[in-house]
């Protein structure tokens, strides 16, 4: 039976923003689920939910079998982390991480135990004594954490914990939260905008836009196989390419002034034969090719990016795209784009590619990891 379920849970606000629609999802004892989505996809407001700290307009929220739509926070026995650490400054480490447990009367040999055990796991022994002011932001965030698990509560809520930290402290921090997870077993429930996170932390990611969940399952059944076309871009770095494409009957895929072999169409795909597809290609999934190879694709290179252990190169081709650098193109004030024309994609080679800016390259499309997807509702076709 899962530790949290949400079944067709709503927020609507009292100006009539519905911040989340109906939204059905569950967290298994002792998983760690990951929440991730934009800015105001809903996100924090479902976890809020979880905690008892924002009311629920519809639906219901079980705990095991319990329902606790109208049962106190404090009454609820989670544990939420949060973005800004909440610590007492004029509090030690060790006060800090004891302060519910002093609230709650729990006695003092006891409560004396479970700090200690806390600060061994977070790697905390050496600093119990000092006062938050006197610590790390890695150090701080740790002690959170220590004050969440001294609870020893069957819910664990983090709200973006580590968006605070910067970006070698924070994917330190990431194998620390999963360590101090399997340590504790509790079932987590992790929300961040960060897709890399989401993807590296999550046993399932749950992804929100506007409200409303667009795929629940595994980080590679989201990245292998897209629900729709948000999914597609959000979940991956650098993101899908996705093109206004048509099959051609012989089995050709036309993008622009370009045909791409593919040979016998996908099952599923053989009745959209002359009709309008989205087509997605995975940055890794285009290779320095030559012309004429089976599943090239000709294109104008705009910028090459090395990164050391791989490069991006930022190319051009006559198809239109579809998603994120379409919409900014569409939106900047020149009408270029974040790359300079809406048609721009991008391709993750070996760092050891010879491709300069302003010329013309053949790439080699891995033909069978090609995604599509319906331009009229934008879902996956496969």
């Amino acid at each position: 039976m899962p530790a949290i379920t949400l079944e067709k849970v709503t927020k609507v606000f009292a100006t009539g923003v519905t911040a989340l629609d109906k939204l059905d999802l569950d967290v298994g004892d002792g998983e760690f689920v990951v929440l991730v989505g934009p800015s105001g996809c809903g996100k924090t407001t479902a976890l809020r939910m979880v905690a008892g700290l924002e009311s629920i307009t519809s639906g219901t929220v079980r705990f095991g079998e319990q329902v606790v739509n109208d049962v106190s926070p404090r009454h609820r026995d989670v544990a939420m982390v949060f973005q800004n650490y909440a610590l007492y400054p004029h509090l030690s480490v060790a006060d800090n991480i004891g302060f519910a447990l002093g609230n709650k009367h729990v006695p003092r040999a006891e409560r004396d135990r479970r700090v200690r055990e806390a600060a061994e796991a977070l790697g905390l022994s050496g600093l119990l004594r000092r006062k938050p002011t006197h610590l790390s932001g890695g150090q701080r965030q740790r002690v959170a954490m220590g004050r969440a698990i001294v609870r020893e509560p069957a819910v664990f809520l983090m709200d973006e914990p580590l968006s605070n930290l910067d970006a070698k402290l924070r994917v330190a921090m990431r194998a620390e939260v999963l360590r101090v997870h399997r340590q504790i077993g509790a079932a987590t429930l992790y929300v961040t905008h960060d897709q890399v996170e989401a993807m590296t932390m999550g046993d399932r990611v749950a992804v929100l836009d506007g409200g409303v969940l667009q795929q629940y399952g595994t980080p590679r059944e989201l990245y292998d196989r897209p629900a729709n076309v948000f999914v597609a871009t959000f979940i991956g770095s650098p993101e899908m390419n996705l093109y206004e494409a048509a099959l051609d009957p012989s089995g050709d895929l036309v993008l622009g002034s370009q045909r791409l072999k593919i040979g016998q169409p996908p099952p599923g795909l053989a009745a959209r034969a002359g009709q309008p597809v989205i087509v997605g290609l995975r940055p890794e999934d285009l290779a320095q090719g030559s012309p004429g190879s089976p599943g090239s694709l000709a294109a104008d290179v705009v910028a090459v990016q090395p990164l050391g252990s791989e490069t991006h190169v930022l190319f051009a081709i006559d198809a239109p795209a579809v998603g994120a650098r379409a919409q900014a193109a569409a939106g900047s004030d020149d009408g270029t784009g974040m790359f300079g024309q809406a048609n721009n994609g991008i391709a993750r080679l070996d760092p050891r590619s010879l491709v300069r800016p302003g010329s013309r390259v053949t790439f080699t499309v891995d033909v069978t990891r090609l995604h599509f997807f319906d331009p009229g509702t934008g879902q996956a076709m496969l």
